[in-house]
């Protein structure tokens, strides 16, 4: 779909407050808008897959319930996503030779310095934000086999609803976030070598079937925003959206056999604390977005 048909398209004023109107009319209430009982994510029934679909087409994610407990069948993920069209997944470094990551804590040198991999909170970010432009993430699944004893407790936010807030403040806003060097994030570099060269691209950004897909960290150092006025106060504003008392966040805690697909929404993860066997959740990110919706 060309880009100035979509209602992201800063030239079509209608289209945008059609979908605007829309959205506002239905955003979600509380996490429990977003959950679906399920009895197994690896054979669900018709009627379970198609209300994970109806969320994810109004909210861009869902929050499944299943009876499978603490089983750690990695299947549990590339079945569930394959029945939403997720096949595509993204070998990032910290990830298991099938390219689907245990969430764990993990001290090796592979994953050592990685904040993921340790029991301290996680700022708002959407997945993959490092990644090159041909291999940015527009869908993930999270899958808890074992919570933490304590904490570990994520937020969830709709980038839809981001854009919305800062487009309604001032189009410009929108128009730096979108600009091709928004932001950068610099090489990763370890004693001279570069295992992964720098990455500048936007915030946000259309994707193929005329939708909205978002790349962002609240990282504070090891990035670089666009030196200029506007994208100075795009950020700021940005920031200002995430902590406000009425943006549409959606808090909770995975339990074993719970999971969050969705097409790469904004999220974040408290510190937690283990006792016991550690918590250990199961994550798949994949190039395509969710079908169907």
């Amino acid at each position: 779909m060309p880009s100035d048909v979509t209602p992201f398209s800063l030239s079509n004023d209608d289209a945008y407050r059609r979908w605007r109107d829309a959205k506002l009319a239905d955003l979600p209430a509380a996490p429990a808008d977003l959950l679906v009982e399920v009895g197994d994510p690896r054979r669900l029934t018709d009627t379970e897959a198609a209300a994970i679909r109806e969320r994810c087409r109004r909210w861009n994610m869902a929050v499944y319930r299943s009876k499978v407990g603490d089983d750690p069948d990695k299947a549990i993920l590339r079945r569930l996503g394959a029945r939403f069209g997720l096949h595509s997944l993204d070998h990032n470094p910290g990830a298991d030779e099938d390219a689907i990551t245990a969430v764990t804590i993990q001290s090796d040198a592979l994953h050592r310095g990685f904040i993921p991999y340790t029991d301290k909170p996680i700022a708002w970010h959407t997945d993959g934000y490092y990644n090159a432009p041909q291999r940015q993430i527009r869908a993930f699944i999270l899958h808890c086999v074992r919570p933490a004893a304590a904490g570990g407790e994520n937020a969830l936010l709709d980038p839809e609803v981001v854009y919305m807030r800062l487009r309604d403040r001032d189009p410009a806003h929108i128009r730096a976030l979108m600009h091709a060097r928004a932001m950068t994030i610099p090489a990763n570099s370890v004693d001279g070598t570069v295992l992964r060269p720098a990455c500048a691209g936007p915030v946000f950004m259309h994707t193929e079937q005329g939708g909205l897909a978002m790349r962002y960290t609240d990282r504070k150092r090891n990035i670089q925003w666009r030196d200029d006025a506007a994208t100075t106060a795009a950020v700021t504003a940005l920031r200002e959206v995430l902590t406000a008392a009425d943006t549409p966040v959606m808090r909770l805690r995975l339990e074993s056999g719970w999971g969050v697909i969705c097409n790469n929404v904004l999220h974040t993860r408290t510190r937690f604390q283990d006792s016991g066997e550690p918590r250990l959740l199961y994550r798949g990110r994949y190039y395509e977005r969710i079908a169907g919706h």
